[in-house]
Parts: structure tokens; sequence; C-alpha cells
């Protein structure tokens, strides 16, 4: 069987943790991403969707693909 291709999102730190809930932090390292302007391409499934819309005024979506 072929594999299935599966869809990425990139995403980019904007935003500075400093001063923001611990729940915020922990979103953030778990995304993969600990200082500005760090990007991480990430697998798009649910949970990661999630993260982000968690943490949005910190991250910036990159790229779909």
């Amino acid at each position: 069987m072929a594999k299935k291709a599966t869809k990425t999102i990139t995403v980019e730190q904007i935003g500075s943790p400093i001063r923001r809930p611990k729940e915020q932090r922990a979103t953030l390292v778990g995304l993969g991403l600990n200082k500005m302007h760090r990007k991480r391409t990430l697998e798009d499934t649910p949970s990661v969707r999630g993260m982000i819309a968690a943490v949005s005024h910190l991250v910036r979506v990159v790229d779909e693909a």
C-alpha cells in the first residue's frame, strides 16, 4: 500500500512567554517553540490545531502544506 502523505503546518513564535500563564508556556514547549522567531513544522492534526488556537496571540502560521 502506498503511504498517505501527511499534511504539515509550519508555525513561528512571535510573542514572548514572559508574564504569561504557566499553561501557555507549556503549550509553546509542547509545540517545540521556546525562543522568539523559532519555526517548527508539525503534523496537521486537531490536537496541534487546538494548541495553536490556545496560544494564537504568541504564534503565527507560516505555511500549510
